[in-house]
């Protein structure tokens, strides 16, 4: 079953009716050759995106690290903490965080913000919870438990442009289980969870346009 929700949840069309990070990320990399990974975990999205020329991971979990490493997904790698990185302005068409500044101190993650969008030349985009959603420290791994929420009205006084990812966000919570980011169905709320996983994944095209219902956001800030 969870290879079938996998295969489905890459299907172009089937992405296309309910938007996922995938589609979001490719949609606003097409214009990108060069991108800043930060916190880039196991298995990033942006392998997805092959326009990409050249991309830098930063990950400071070693199994992590080596996962990502086996499967060639940047150019480069860093292990290193996000606060010690010291990168140009505009070094890179744009950075990333996919599920990291929820990992975050509130005051280290605004630090890491600022940090990202200097190192952008064209735009900044960060995905995470809509607001404060629990988590113990999975895949034995101590950055993974959540430190902070970040919810869709104040990503839209930071200046980002949101959309809503995830389904409605009460049909989800914490990750319970070690699942290295694989298992799409770990996180819904309700059983039987196959059902609500359906249920979360039809209402993905309502949220993806009213971002404040949403589990997850996509945000984007574009530097001018």
């Amino acid at each position: 079953m969870k290879k079938l929700i996998s295969k489905l949840y890459h299907n172009p069309i089937i992405s296309f009716i309910f938007p996922t990070v995938i589609l979001c990320l490719q949609r606003e990399l097409a214009d990108c050759k060069t991108v800043l990974d930060l916190g880039c975990g196991p298995d990033s999205p942006i392998r997805h995106c092959q326009n990409i020329d050249y991309s830098v991971g930063v990950e400071v979990f070693e199994p992590y690290l080596k996962k990502s490493r086996a499967k060639k997904i940047h150019n480069k790698y860093y292990k290193r903490d996000l606060l010690r990185l010291d990168f140009s302005k505009n070094s890179f068409d744009a950075v990333i965080l996919i599920e990291v500044l929820e990992h975050l101190p509130k005051e280290e993650g605004r630090k890491i913000i600022s940090l990202a969008r200097k190192w952008a030349k064209k735009k900044l985009i960060i995905t995470s919870p809509n607001g404060f959603v629990k988590q113990k420290a999975v895949d034995n791994n101590p950055w993974q438990k959540h430190l902070s929420g970040w919810d869709y009205k104040e990503m839209r006084s930071l200046g980002f442009k949101c959309r809503g990812l995830a389904g409605l966000k009460h049909l989800r919570q914490e990750v319970e289980n070690d699942t290295m980011g694989d298992d799409l169905m770990s996180s819904i709320r309700l059983k039987p969870r196959v059902f609500w996983f359906i249920i979360a994944s039809l209402s993905q095209s309502l949220v993806y346009w009213v971002p404040g219902l949403a589990f997850e956001l996509f945000s984007v800030k574009y530097k001018k």
